[in-house]
């Protein structure tokens, strides 16, 4: 019999999903935990689901395509990928963060005074509706890292990016100027898993909402 395949980022996230998976009883084997361990697919207590740990942004791929039945993704991963075959079915209520406008500290920001912004962002596909919705012309410069330093070398005014406490922000010497979107992670299916293993998934999602 076919197993479910639950896609997990890691990283934050994953340190706030651990404590979650120990309180509905989904224990993965051992080597899930270690770090250094090259495993790629990961067994679990319940004997039709296994697990496999990839970038955050990667989670909402594997799903989309059917590689994965499942996964947990943020908020923000969904509204950047957005796709039909995705089906967010349950708010966990974990990595909770917010998706925001940051400058440096110095720069002026008001949207009434812009007709042409440039920002740099891993969330290109967000800026683009964003700014479109409001007519603001946006030039959104792809960054997959180190977003913060893009202002101080003059690539951009201004960034997009997930903003927790700010200090990262702060330590560069920039400010966040307008939120975006509040973040917080998913459980989400592929929607033709869900028509064709309906049943097994209908049973796990009840577990994870058991929690809410």
């Amino acid at each position: 019999m076919k197993k479910l395949l639950l896609a997990v980022p890691k990283g934050r996230i994953l340190e706030e999903l651990n404590p979650l998976l120990q309180r509905i009883k989904i224990i993965p084997e051992q080597d899930f935990f270690d770090e250094s361990a090259r495993k790629m697919v990961f067994k679990t207590n319940l004997p039709n689901l296994e697990i496999i740990k990839v970038r955050s942004f990667d989670v909402a791929t594997f799903v989309k395509f059917g590689a994965a039945d499942l996964g947990i993704c943020g908020l923000d991963v969904l509204k950047e990928f957005s796709s039909n075959e995705i089906f967010p079915v349950l708010d966990l209520a974990i990595g909770k963060c917010r998706l925001s406008i940051a400058a440096k500290k110095s720069v002026a920001f008001d949207l009434k005074k812009m007709s042409h912004i440039r920002i740099a962002t891993k969330y290109t596909a967000i800026a683009n509706n964003y700014f479109s919705a409001i007519g603001i012309q946006v030039e959104a410069i792809k960054l997959n890292g180190a977003i913060e330093i893009a202002p101080k070398l003059k690539l951009c005014d201004f960034i997009i990016d997930l903003v927790s406490s700010g200090k990262t922000l702060a330590e560069n010497g920039m400010v966040e100027v307008q939120k975006i979107l509040d973040v917080t992670s998913h459980l989400i299916v592929n929607r033709a898993s869900f028509k064709t293993a309906n049943s097994k998934i209908n049973q796990l999602i009840k577990i994870f909402d058991a929690t809410q």
